[in-house]
């Protein structure tokens, strides 16, 4: 087989299966032929811009080729995915907060609060905005320095780093939530109050305007910090995925 074809194949698997998963390219909405144009198209650009010695190709060496590129793509895209579950899952937190949790809550391919759905619409058009794709593009080519071609990485690295992802995705979902959860005990507290005050008044429906029309207040006050800092987060994780460990 020709080298440049076989690089070019070798290159394939690890970008398509990273494209698959990340945001913008690798949503469920997107065609499976857009993604395929689009993995080939990140292809063109990865291979030439590497300086790898690929192992040579024969029968033998082919099935660790396949498996080994395609689990360290699957790796990165669902590094990059947790950030979009993490912001999802900042907006149910919230909605469950405001008493939003139902509002448009099947408008999604998958079913969520109305403030998950505008936060990741938000988010996706602020990555691409700030060239996601070209930041998807410098994070393959890193990757090759990082992850070199034919490794494969044992069951206890992989664990332990996707560990640390999950645990980062929740701390950030959380940290972005935390405006509309202190919130929601404020407003509980402000209604005992009342209520201990008040027996004969039903401050149930006096208060459920109040809290819907705060939460979205606060969704219009809070969106572009939350988003900035998310787009933060995202950019520090393309930059070195890894830190220093796979």
């Amino acid at each position: 087989m020709n080298d440049q074809l076989w690089i070019g194949f070798i290159v394939f698997l690890r970008v398509a299966a990273t494209i698959s998963l990340i945001p913008a390219f690798g949503e469920r909405t997107v065609p499976m032929r857009i993604k395929l144009t689009i993995a080939i198209a990140f292809t063109l650009i990865v291979a030439p811009a590497l300086s790898i010695a690929a192992p040579p190709y024969s029968f033998g060496v082919l099935p660790l080729v396949v498996l080994t590129e395609t689990l360290v793509g699957v790796l990165l895209g669902l590094g990059i995915r947790l950030f979009i579950l993490a912001l999802q899952t900042a907006g149910a937190i919230a909605a469950q907060s405001t008493s939003l949790s139902q509002i448009l809550g099947g408008a999604a391919t998958e079913p969520l609060p109305a403030m998950g759905y505008v936060l990741t619409v938000g988010a996706i058009a602020l990555a691409v905005m700030t060239g996601l794709h070209v930041k998807a593009a410098q994070l393959l080519i890193h990757s090759y320095t990082l992850l070199p071609i034919g490794i494969f990485y044992g069951g206890s690295d992989v664990a332990d780093w996707g560990l640390q992802q999950v645990a980062r995705a929740f701390e950030l979902a959380f940290v972005l939530a935390a405006p509309f959860v202190l919130m929601s005990v404020l407003y509980n507290l402000a209604l005992g109050v009342i209520n201990k005050a008040m027996p004969q008044l039903m401050v149930a429906f006096v208060g459920a305007p109040v809290i819907t029309l705060g939460g979205l207040f606060l969704l219009f006050l809070a969106a572009p910090t939350m988003l900035g800092v998310w787009l933060s987060a995202l950019d520090t994780f393309m930059a070195n995925p890894f830190g220093g460990q796979p």
